[in-house]
């Protein structure tokens, strides 16, 4: 639990006091089940937002202090930048929850009382249901106007990590956060000020204001135009996934792709196999020879022994390489492919469906709004509910997953440690629950991660350490997938040769590492 925060009293709004005095009148006459409801809703919301507030300021307490270094303006600068983004990045992640269950539950619920009041004509729960959705539209709000915030300074610092890296893998993953930091600012702002309009129609329902209909249609519209707006958006990343799926999978199956060269090195280590027995049969020849010179011939025969001995022990371990490298190659193709299926998946769901089935609602409580009254129609009702159904589940399944990872990250440490290093302790089931309901953070040691390494190390070139034994068609199926994968010479604006260099520059690993474990993410 956190500690409570003591204020200062502060005047409250014309609002506020009007509720409070009507509910000491008794002026309400609705049912007081569905009353109480819909204040357990807003009182709870405000209460979390104060916890998630402090949650925030106790994360923050003592990190990200800047270093004074013979007093260096310019990093202080950044790196009091940074303290900022940082502190309203976790503050938004500490919002989401209660944000989410607002979007799922909270406002659907309204929608539907909503309806329900305006059918029977009670206006005691009209204004008990203007009271909750004026804390919804709020901390929506607030939420959206924090990740509008963040998402702008994270667009700001990738435009500079562009111009500073004019090529190559860092300038393709910056340009990329980039354009789609940039697109969640605009959109942000755009949401911002449709929660604003929320509020707006709340406030004059609450206060029975005479333009209490056009503050209505006014939000439906500005609602209906952020979610086409989502809607697109998401249609626009489901082609993208669905490019990258076919491009993968027309690489075809490297068993199939790589049985000819793997042929071909059985039948090499079945000759060096032949030449060593014959090699040792000439050897116990000479051993029973006994003529002049026996020890020479002996000596000579047992040296070419020894050297088709090891030219059949390089052959066989080339074809044992092979062999794991085709599985390797195997195992992260389908796990390109499944990415983007679940890409493909979660943006049809909650963003096509969901974000445009709730652009209708929108619509709907215009129209509503504008011929009934203050969105009476059940077919808004039965939009907003089923939008909002349809983004909760997969809001939901992406928490379900992060935690999974996150609790896999410091339990199971193993399986996905890279394999020059050794991995770190495991840490109790207890301590693993714990960091798996961290949602604020990422996790930086997954499939995701792991994966990305072994395509990197496929596609390397020669001088990168455990790259040298990969043979050229393995490394160029591997080349050709980060290819699939859009992190090929044009998106890094590069010429092939130029490309393949930074694949076997050892100071570029870490950096296409990580390019290619955005582009797994991304569609």
């Amino acid at each position: 639990m956190s500690t409570p925060v003591h204020r200062t009293p502060t005047p409250q709004s014309a609002a506020a006091l009007t509720s409070a005095r009507q509910r000491r009148e008794g002026s309400l006459s609705g049912n007081s089940l569905e009353r109480a409801f819909l204040q357990m809703q807003s009182s709870a919301g405000n209460r979390a937002t104060t916890a998630a507030v402090q949650r925030a300021r106790g994360m923050d307490k003592g990190k990200g202090k800047a270093p004074e270094a013979n007093g260096a303006s310019a990093g202080a600068k950044k790196n009091y930048r940074d303290q900022i983004a940082g502190l309203l990045d976790r503050f938004k992640k500490n919002l989401e929850p209660i944000d989410t269950f607002i979007k799922g539950v909270q406002t659907p619920t309204n929608a539907g009382f909503t309806q329900q009041a305006a059918a029977a004509a009670n206006e005691g729960l009209k204004h008990t249901i203007a009271a909750s959705g004026t804390s919804a539209a709020s901390e929506n709000l607030l939420t959206e106007v924090t990740g509008t915030v963040v998402n702008g300074i994270d667009a700001y610092k990738n435009i500079r990590d562009v111009k500073k890296h004019e090529t190559g893998a860092g300038h393709h993953t910056a340009k990329k956060k980039a354009k789609t930091k940039g697109a969640d600012t605009v959109i942000g702002a755009a949401g911002s000020a449709s929660y604003s309009a929320g509020i707006a129609k709340e406030v004059t329902k609450l206060q029975k204001a005479a333009d209490a209909a056009v503050a209505s249609e006014a939000s439906g519209i500005a609602s209906a135009s952020v979610g086409a707006i989502k809607g697109i958006r998401a249609a626009f990343r489901v082609g993208g996934a669905a490019s990258k799926y076919k491009k993968v999978k027309e690489l075809g199956d490297p068993h199939l792709v790589h049985a000819g060269s793997l042929a071909r090195l059985n039948e090499s280590r079945e000759q060096a196999e032949w030449a060593a027995a014959e090699a040792y049969v000439a050897l116990d020849a000479y051993w029973d020879h006994e003529g002049e010179g026996r020890l020479e011939l002996v000596s000579e025969a047992i040296d070419a022994a020894w050297e088709a001995t090891g030219e059949a022990r390089d052959a066989a371990e080339s074809l044992q390489r092979a062999e794991r490298d085709v599985e390797k190659l195997s195992t992260v193709q389908e796990y390109a492919k499944k990415k983007q299926l679940t890409k493909i998946g979660k943006e049809t769901i909650g963003g096509a469906l969901g974000e445009s089935t709730k652009a209708a609602a929108g619509v709907v409580t215009a129209v509503a709004a504008g011929t009934a009254g203050l969105a009476s129609n059940p077919v808004g009702w039965g939009l907003a509910g089923a939008g909002a159904g349809l983004v909760l589940g997969v809001t939901l399944y992406k928490a379900l997953r992060a935690a999974t990872k996150r609790y896999e990250e410091v339990r199971h440490p193993e399986y996905w440690a890279p394999e020059s290093e050794t991995p770190a302790e495991a840490s109790s089931r207890s301590e693993s629950l714990k960091h798996a309901l961290k949602f604020w953070q990422k996790v930086s040691k997954g499939e995701r991660q792991a994966m990305a390494r072994e395509i990197y190390a496929l596609a390397a070139g020669p001088d990168i350490q455990g790259a040298g034994s990969t043979t050229a068609e393995m490394r160029d199926s591997a080349r050709a997938l980060l290819i699939a994968l859009k992190s090929g010479p044009t998106n890094h604006k590069l010429e092939p040769e130029a490309w393949a260099d930074t694949l076997n520059d050892p100071a570029k690993t870490t950096g296409w590492i990580k390019e290619i474990a955005e582009q797994l993410a991304s569609g």
